[in-house]
């Protein structure tokens, strides 16, 4: 079992404000082809939930990054932690 990443209070809440928001672009998009919205408006708001979700996880990344650097330096579980960052940044990458 993976270990959790507990964060601090106030990263944490910002993460979820940030979630929240971009929830809130796809809610919009929903309604937006419901009510058979021009195709360019729908397409600027995608652009807009695009750009916001590629903000939040290269904080998760950058994150994720700082987490696996220090578990390196101080235990050798460390090298698992950065087989996994490298993983996942593989899979970012794509």
């Amino acid at each position: 079992m993976k270990p959790k990443h507990v964060r601090p209070g106030l990263e944490k809440r910002a993460l979820i404000v940030r979630l929240r928001r971009i929830k809130g672009q796809i809610e919009a998009l929903e309604k937006m082809v419901e009510a058979d919205t021009d195709c360019s408006d729908v397409l600027m708001q995608v652009v807009s939930a695009r750009r916001a979700l590629k903000s939040f996880s290269e904080e998760m990344i950058q994150s994720h990054l700082h987490e696996c650097i220090e578990g390196a330096a101080s235990q050798s579980e460390g090298r698992r932690e950065l087989r996994s960052l490298l993983t996942v940044l593989k899979r970012y990458a794509i």
